[in-house]
């Protein structure tokens, strides 16, 4: 029998894998240090991929703004009397009910008319520059990446996108990112139950006992991320205060994340892809189709996970929604509403000033419209910088947004 070598066994373990999807380029560098602890809120990035329609979940019900809105729509608008109303300015979707309670607790709020400063209506170059945030310069990595370059390095879980084995863009750079697809799922090959994965466990590292810091490093931190996700409750768990989530996709993430909040792991940021919001057709009526159910699904997976935690841990949690653009105005002709440029970006969270639509409001009227578009006017990355600023312990985002101004939303309050 040949020999087998350290490379093919951890390939026949799958623990190469696991390294490969927690390893940065400095992977190595950055665990060679002690690190501080951090005090900041966890943040989970929420992003709803296919072009999110603003539009039909926060709607604006002023006379003059909802005339003007019930011209562009008149097939798939929300009728004025079912509006969840917000604001005198601003109703909500009746699917985002689930909402309402705690945006009367003033831990829910909404930015409208959000934005990119070189807005463009295609999918990929849209959400690579959403999560590059970078426009007009040089810089290749994601945000997130930026964000955890500033900070001292932290456990495997520091960084986490969840509900997939890929990292989305925006953790593009050195600073190492963990990759999941679940709790339940991340564990080595071969190891069924507590005893084999002890077995293969001490395997494993008594074969990089000897090898040198830069090869024993990363497999020692992706065995103890397993002996950590081991340790949770995975599919068992249980949520707090009878929140019910979705048995969704979606429900699954923010259930797992609650897990990794709940329990001493290091997580700081979060990362969750939730699609199938590009509604070119059907976009369906108020009370059923396609808008209806995906909006019911995502409020729903919401409200079970900030009711799950608790006011407590919510106060240490910031929940921030992004989308590569908007949707147009103006239905077409196939009920739908094609890719546009505005907009509506959600905050939950205890440090979170709920209760308010806040950012400029450029209006619907035809002179208010850019090609047919709600006007962006509120730069998606001053809403990041003052979450970052004021909820995650940022002292300077300008090097993590190059180029940004001094504006600020007044979204949140100081940690």
């Amino acid at each position: 029998m040949p020999a087998i070598s350290r490379r093919n066994f951890l390939k026949a373990t799958g623990l190469a894998s696991i390294v490969a999807g927690i390893a940065g380029e400095d992977m190595f560098t950055r665990m060679a240090f002690a690190a501080t602890p951090y005090a900041g809120d966890v943040l989970v990035v929420l992003s709803l991929r296919g072009g999110f329609d603003g539009l039909s979940a926060i709607v604006p019900a002023a006379a003059a703004d909802y005339g003007d809105y019930a011209t562009l729509r008149p097939n798939i608008k929300i009728p004025s009397g079912q509006l969840i109303q917000l604001t005198p300015q601003f109703g909500m979707h009746p699917a985002m009910a689930p909402l309402k309670p705690f945006w009367d607790a003033q831990t829910f709020g909404v930015v409208h008319a959000v934005g990119m400063a070189q807005p463009n209506r295609s999918h990929f170059d849209a959400m690579e520059e959403m999560e590059r945030a970078a426009p007009g310069s040089s810089l290749r990595t994601g945000w997130i990446d930026r964000v955890l370059g500033l900070r001292e390095p932290g456990t495997a879980f520091q960084a986490t996108q969840m509900g997939s084995n890929t990292a989305a863009s925006a953790f593009l750079g050195p600073s190492p990112e963990l990759a999941m697809y679940d709790i339940e799922s991340f564990s080595l090959e071969g190891a069924w139950d507590d005893v084999e994965r002890a077995k293969w466990d001490a395997a494993l590292r008594a074969l990089n006992g000897d090898a040198p810091d830069a090869v024993s490093a990363p497999s020692t931190t992706a065995l103890d991320a397993i002996a950590t996700a081991a340790a949770l409750p995975g599919d068992g768990y249980v949520p707090a205060h009878s929140a019910v989530y979705p048995a969704t996709g979606l429900g699954d993430a923010l259930s797992n994340i609650a897990q990794l909040i709940k329990n001493p792991t290091g997580l700081q940021v979060a990362a969750v892809d939730y699609g199938d919001w590009d509604m070119h057709v059907d976009l369906g009526a108020v009370d059923t189709g396609w808008m209806f159910d995906k909006l019911t699904e995502l409020s729903g997976a919401l409200s079970a996970f900030a009711t799950d935690l608790g006011a407590t841990a919510m106060n240490k949690v910031t929940v921030v929604t992004l989308t590569e653009f908007g949707r147009r105005a103006e239905e077409n002709g196939s009920g739908g509403v094609d890719h546009g440029y505005g907009q509506a970006v959600f905050l939950m969270g205890g440090g979170i000033k709920g209760g308010q639509v806040h950012g400029a409001w450029p209006g619907l009227a035809p002179a208010d419209l850019i090609d047919g578009d709600l006007n962006g006017v509120n730069d998606y990355r001053l809403v990041l910088a003052e979450l970052l600023e004021k909820r995650c312990e940022a002292t300077s985002v300008s090097g993590i947004f190059p180029g940004i101004d001094a504006t600020r939303f007044n979204i949140a309050t100081q940690a």
